[in-house]
């Protein structure tokens, strides 16, 4: 269970890998302010890393879901992002594999943040082999509470008997409420392996959109098995 992300890190796929289900958690509070993984993530420039961000539009008052969000068409953000990849990754070994394929993934026109972003996972996963999950929306699913008590619920919609929660969160997310209700919990243990990137020696945690141009394809499910 996850937010719908933006070009997610390799141990967002790693935990799609690992799942039976995997839920877009959509249907809950979209942050008021600031960004997020949903509308932004780091890549590689000259020096170090940077940000590539897709703005949101945030005229609106009250609750808004992941679902309801809307990108900000007044700028030519996908072609900001576009060109970026291009100047700092073209001589990266793997650029020709991935570039037209991610092209059309950052050039997709949908205003919908939630589907924008669960369609470009769901096509890097296939791009990856990733077979083994099946992929759910919880705004289309029953679910009650906050919490928890919610992440319970949706599991149980999908009559899963675990939950896999990310690194370091089953310090807070209470081991016992979810046992009651019959569903293991259980920690993603993931170590993203370090691999050769372009222009610097390592930086960590960065979009899968680094690792395909600089292990290529194969080279990410590898990583990807080992971490």
């Amino acid at each position: 269970i996850h937010q719908p992300n933006f070009f997610p890190w390799l141990g967002y796929f790693d935990k799609i890998v690992r799942s039976d289900v995997f839920i877009f958690l959509d249907h809950v509070q979209y942050p008021k302010k600031g960004g997020t993984w949903s509308n932004r993530v780091k890549l590689i420039d000259g020096s170090g890393a940077e940000w590539i961000t897709a703005p949101i539009a945030r005229d609106y008052h009250g609750f808004r879901s992941y679902r309801e969000m809307r990108f900000r068409e007044d700028a030519p953000w996908r072609e900001k992002i576009l060109r970026s990849m291009e100047v700092n990754y073209r001589r990266a070994p793997f650029f020709d594999e991935n570039f037209d394929f991610l092209a059309a993934l950052i050039l997709e026109r949908e205003a919908s943040l939630a589907i924008y972003n669960e369609n470009l996972v769901r096509r890097i996963a296939d791009r990856l082999g990733i077979e083994t999950a099946k992929f759910c929306r919880s705004s289309e699913l029953p679910h009650e509470g906050q919490s928890n008590e919610m992440l319970i619920s949706l599991a149980l919609a999908v009559d899963a008997d675990t939950y896999m929660c990310g690194g370091g969160a089953g310090e807070y997310q209470q081991p016992e409420i979810f046992e009651k209700a019959g569903v293991r919990l259980m920690e993603q243990s993931f170590q993203p392996p370090r691999y050769a990137q372009i222009h610097v020696d390592w930086v960590p945690g960065l979009s899968v959109i680094d690792a395909l141009f600089n292990v290529g394809t194969d080279g990410v499910r590898e990583l990807l098995r080992i971490g």
